[in-house]
């Protein structure tokens, strides 16, 4: 499968960005799908992840309560929804694909699949 991350931006603190990864494939409804993201210096980290349904997510604690993240499996896209948007949150964020879609997965080794990457600044 080939994912393509969009939506990223330069954006004021306390402002919102919405992220778009659309994938190729007919899979993609199968698979679990997670956001990650990586500063300059900095190891990826988890943000947020969500099963094939829809039905189960998580999120890291330090986007929880701010950032969302959902998927349309008509459209082969998964999204996150920033809000509250603060310095910290700038970084290159990616999204992935993960085939054992029953569960969430908060680990970069847990995926199979990477998008390219979008930028997300956040100004303070």
């Amino acid at each position: 499968v080939q994912l393509q991350a969009s939506g990223g931006g330069l954006v004021q603190a306390g402002g919102c960005l919405r992220l778009s990864c659309a994938a190729s494939g007919r899979t993609f409804s199968s698979y679990a799908m997670g956001w990650f993201r990586q500063a300059p210096g900095k190891e990826r980290e988890f943000v947020a992840a969500v099963n094939w349904s829809g039905g189960s997510t998580y999120y890291a604690d330090s986007v929880k309560g701010r950032f969302t993240i959902s998927r349309d499996n008509a459209k082969n896209t998964v999204y996150l929804q920033m809000n509250s948007l603060k310095p910290e949150d700038t970084a290159v964020y990616y999204c992935a694909a993960d085939p054992m879609g029953d569960g969430v997965v908060v680990t970069t080794h847990g995926y199979d699949y990477w998008g390219q990457g979008t930028q997300v600044t956040v100004s303070s």
